[in-house]
């Protein structure tokens, strides 16, 4: 991306968000992320810190192999869990290596199959943005580039956001098809 950008003389903005963007895409928080933060020392010498004497945790979550969707809403709600998460955490947090392979049971989610079907897609629209740039159509590409900046949360708020980031990531690709040149030329 950086080589098309300095080639074509457009500056280093679609570069920038590519850069950003994928690395936000390839990133995503999962249950072995979510133990892994729990599960580190700091987070125990944090809570430590901020409370005196005794004190009992409690975590609210939605883990997807056990929650079920609210009837009223579809989306998922969540259970309360105490501090005998902790441990679970740091077993979860070692099983990490499993993520991405036939032993990932949180790997057949739909939710986690999204995160990584995000990824493939957004390699192939970049891949498209590049091979379609030019000097009228680069402040566009930047913006598509740009659209998973607006993918936020977890769950179904996630959900929701993405919804909203696709309608317009469509919507700004049918502008950048239409600047092509030979759409102009038509």
């Amino acid at each position: 991306v950086r080589d098309a950008a300095i080639k074509g003389g457009y500056g280093d903005a679609l570069p920038r968000a590519v850069a950003i963007n994928y690395a936000k895409l390839l990133a995503y928080k999962d249950e072995y992320e979510v133990a892994r933060l729990y599960s580190d020392p700091g987070f125990a010498r944090k809570i430590e810190g901020m409370f005196e004497g005794g004190y009992k945790l409690k975590f609210h979550l939605a883990p997807p192999i056990f929650n079920k969707a609210d009837p009223r809403t579809g989306e998922a709600s969540k259970s309360e869990f105490g501090g005998w998460m902790m441990p679970a955490f740091r077993i979860l947090a070692k099983l990490k290596r499993l993520r991405g392979t036939t032993l990932d049971i949180f790997g057949y989610t739909e939710e986690r199959r999204t995160e990584r079907r995000l990824i493939t897609d957004y390699e192939q629209i970049v891949a498209e943005l590049l091979e379609h740039l030019d000097g009228e159509n680069r402040k566009l590409a930047v913006e598509i580039a740009s659209v998973p900046e607006h993918i936020r949360g977890y769950g179904h708020v996630k959900r929701r956001h993405l919804d909203e980031a696709k309608k317009k990531e469509g919507a700004l690709l049918t502008a950048f098809r239409a600047s092509r040149p030979s759409a102009r030329a038509a």
